[in-house]
């Protein structure tokens, strides 16, 4: 109880919370503290930390502020919105972890519901139950998948394949049911006021990254002013007239420095000695050095030549020309250290999907990521949760002391001639150990306490039925913390994010969620269920 902040008597917060319990483990000698060195499983921490960093990147390449635009464009109103927001979020958490997806997009969908009039509450709740559905899909999509991946073995693309197809069906189905479920709210037009679309409006590119999760220095390539790409000024036009000259001239240019004044005297002086110009030529004027050049201007009228000294090039000009180069520089460096990031990471994928260790293979990823840059790894580490890993190395040292004083045996063994996954009464009885466990004790200490027994139970039937029950474990660990606002940490940075957020602050109480919590969680995993025990 003491990882959830708002329990009162305790609210030190899981991070502290797990190393609360690996230290009474310790000093009641439950484990030794070599066993509790030993218990930490690095492989997890490592893929923990590579996934972290690879998301860290996308997000300075602007992966999140494409999804951002994506969500509005061309929005067909307010339920093609929140249709939207499901399938984007889930996708999105999939390959980037729902945590991170939740933190970025929900002041975004803030301020999109607030512009267009809408209730914000079923566009938080799309958010948060898409997000823990969508990452249930992969091994990288929250941190319970992880250690179910590694601990089972089972490769990216198995993963993937035996719960992608449930992810898809309980996506759809979380949203036909807050479609339901609040179809007065999104049925309500916005008020025209002033002639506006009926549509959601595109919120512009700075609102989307102005609240970053991780507000990275891209040292190596500054951010580009508009003000650096001024338009070099057009030349002067002479004409044949006095009067024709001047009013193309104050059309034409705005006259701002004394050299274009200057320059301006000269053709009108130039322009009054003839109406006819023939002939112009340039000769340079070799009798003093560092005489500038002049021009000899024969005319037809009057048959001789005038000298028209000409002013030297601009320093202005020049240096607009330099700022032009530099922007264009700068913003070739952005395009394709974006493309790196983009192949990296779409390599690291391939690589998961090909069976490769998967804790290696996000480390290599991160590493090159890190090496690309050219830049100091400290302003990226920095945005590393390490806070999350010391918990996770926290609740590796509990949940073994906590399995070596034998009481998760006992109460297993009341419980596994029941759930045997052999059978429909079975699976479900599992599925209902699985749900409680994960909102009392939160998901991760679920998976650590449970994941083990459950493999051996069903081992005893056949190897597929091993790995169905990870897979089992996987969905039904995952949706559970859609039941309440305490299941997952991503309900609660859904929630901070909104009470949070500068004008556009909303405050998602734990019954409004939990009311519609609680019949989406048992349809979806139900249906989920299904799929899952048919691959």
């Amino acid at each position: 109880m003491a990882v959830f902040p708002t329990v009162p008597f305790m609210p030190v917060g899981r991070t502290a919370g797990s190393l609360l319990g690996a230290m009474l483990m310790v000093l009641f000698r439950v484990i030794s503290p070599e066993d509790a060195y030993a218990a930490i499983d690095l492989p997890i921490i490592g893929l923990l930390f590579g996934t972290m960093v690879v998301s860290i990147f996308l997000e300075r390449a602007d992966m999140f502020k494409y999804l951002g635009n994506l969500l509005s464009w061309k929005s067909r109103g307010s339920k093609d919105l929140l249709f939207r927001v499901c399938i984007v979020s889930a996708f999105a958490s999939a390959l980037f972890t729902n945590d991170t997806c939740c933190v970025v997009l929900t002041e975004f969908i803030l301020k999109v519901a607030r512009q267009n009039n809408l209730p914000p509450q079923p566009f938080l709740l799309a958010l948060a139950t898409s997000s823990n559905i969508g990452s249930a899909a992969t091994p990288i999509g929250n941190p319970q998948n992880l250690v179910i991946a590694v601990e089972s073995g089972i490769s990216f693309g198995q993963f993937l394949l035996g719960i992608f197809p449930a992810m898809i069906v309980g996506v759809l189905t979380n949203a036909a049911i807050l479609l339901l479920y609040f179809w007065k709210y999104l049925s309500v037009e916005k008020d025209q006021e002033g002639g506006q679309p009926e549509g959601p409006e595109v919120v512009a590119d700075d609102e989307v990254t102005s609240h970053r999760f991780t507000p990275a220095r891209m040292s190596h390539v500054s951010s580009l002013n508009p003000d650096d790409v001024d338009c070099i000024s057009e030349p002067i036009i002479r004409s044949n007239s006095v009067s024709t000259s001047v009013n193309e001239n104050l059309r034409s240019r705005s006259i701002n420095s004394e050299a274009d004044i200057q320059l301006a005297i000269k053709s009108l002086r130039a322009s009054s000695m003839s109406h006819e110009m023939v002939e112009v030529s340039t000769v340079p004027d070799r009798r003093d050095e560092g005489a500038s050049s002049r021009k000899f201007t024969r005319t037809a009228s009057q048959q001789r030549s005038v000298i028209i000294e000409d002013l030297p090039p601009s320093p202005e000009s020049n240096g607009e020309k330099e700022k032009e180069a530099e922007v264009a520089e700068k913003r070739w460096k952005i395009l394709v250290w974006k493309t790196a990031v983009y192949l990296i990471t779409l390599g690291m994928l391939i690589a998961l999907l090909m069976g490769l260790n998967m804790s290696w293979t996000a480390i290599t990823a991160a590493l090159v990521l890190l090496a690309l840059d050219f830049t100091d790894a400290q302003a990226c580490l920095e945005k590393v949760s390490y806070s999350l890993l010391i918990f996770f190395c926290g609740m590796f040292i509990t949940v073994d002391g906590f399995n070596k004083t034998g009481i998760p045996n006992t109460l297993w063994e009341l419980v596994e001639p029941y759930s045997r996954i052999d059978s429909a009464k079975g699976v479900a009885l599992l599925a209902v150990v699985i749900l409680i466990l994960s909102n009392v004790a939160s998901n991760v200490p679920t998976v650590l306490l449970l994941g083990t027994r459950v493999a051996a139970s069903a081992a005893a039937i056949s190897h597929d039925s091993e790995r169905k029950a990870w897979l089992i474990l996987a969905w039904v660990s995952t949706v559970a913390g859609n039941l309440t606002l305490l299941g997952s940490a991503a309900n609660l940075i859904v929630c901070e994010q909104a009470r949070r957020a500068q004008f556009f602050g909303y405050n998602l109480t734990f019954w409004s969620h939990l009311r519609f919590g609680v019949p989406s969680t048992i349809v979806v995993t139900a249906i989920g269920l299904l799929i899952v025990i048919s691959y």
